[in-house]
């Protein structure tokens, strides 16, 4: 693969595959500990209709999926907050009009004929410029605003009653965790699409959290091996000629796999 690195694609591809690693680390250890794996899923699938709706009206497509999907992440919080035993219901509903209104909106756009599994299964070699620009300065936001309030965060993610005692808003910090998740899934949507996003998110959050001690070792562990097994996937898929975002996804399982079955013989 090195020959490879003199196209500009490639080098894109591998610079979006660290950025949006680093990013899953961190924000798939925040999902994983607040028990959010299936609020973000149903994020995922929503912010499909704001694919649609960019294509329609003709604007980015990170621009239209990153406001549906904030859009979604603010309904979920206001939804959810407070009624956690309907949690599932409330995403359903979610998951199935986002993606129907994607839908819709894409029968409605004259003349459109590109290959829709790009979106749902990623398409990382076509990651510009402009896309890496959004992905760093997300990173950055991420790295930001945990730094920042870190242990407002973390009393939210294991005890929010505790920390609603403490005077934490909760809902600020509960409504931040799901806003920046949403953004997440967005830039990760293009390295393996909104089918396999969720995979991306716990795997290398599963492995870390068996090796770490705490919420920042934990975040630093998985966005390692996120970016272990993005690399690794993309030179399978190079070598092999394969999907990239499929590729990096058994690379996880395939290492979620080692990992477990040398733990278990320890």
């Amino acid at each position: 693969m090195i020959e490879a690195l003199q196209f500009t694609f490639v080098q894109h591809a591998l610079i979006a595959g660290v950025l949006v690693s680093i990013a899953a680390g961190i924000i798939g250890s925040l999902i994983v500990v607040n028990r959010m794996v299936f609020l973000a899923g149903g994020i995922a699938h929503a912010s499909y209709g704001g694919i649609g709706m960019a294509l329609y009206f003709g604007f980015p497509i990170f621009l239209g999926a990153s406001l549906f999907s904030i859009f979604s992440a603010l309904l979920v919080a206001n939804l959810t907050l407070n009624r956690r035993n309907r949690i599932d219901t409330f995403i359903g509903l979610i998951w199935a009009v986002g993606m129907a209104i994607g839908i819709v909106f894409i029968d409605l756009t004259p003349g459109y004929n590109v290959d829709l599994m790009s979106y749902l299964f990623g398409s990382i070699l076509a990651v510009g410029t402009q896309d890496l620009y959004f992905m760093g300065g997300l990173l950055v936001l991420i790295v930001a605003a945990v730094s920042l309030w870190y242990r407002q965060i973390l009393a939210v993610s294991y005890d929010s009653e505790y920390a609603a005692l403490r005077g934490v808003n909760v809902r600020f910090f509960y409504t931040l965790i799901l806003i920046l998740s949403a953004l997440t899934v967005v830039i990760a949507i293009k390295v393996v699409g909104l089918i396999l996003v969720i995979a991306m998110l716990t795997i290398p959050v599963y492995i870390a959290e068996k090796l770490s001690n705490s919420l920042w070792q934990m975040m630093l562990i998985s966005g390692f091996v996120a970016t272990l097994f993005t690399l690794l996937g993309l030179w399978l898929s190079y070598t092999y000629n394969l999907t990239s975002g499929a590729s990096i996804i058994l690379v996880s399982a395939a290492g979620l796999g080692v990992f477990s079955m040398v733990r278990r013989g320890r």
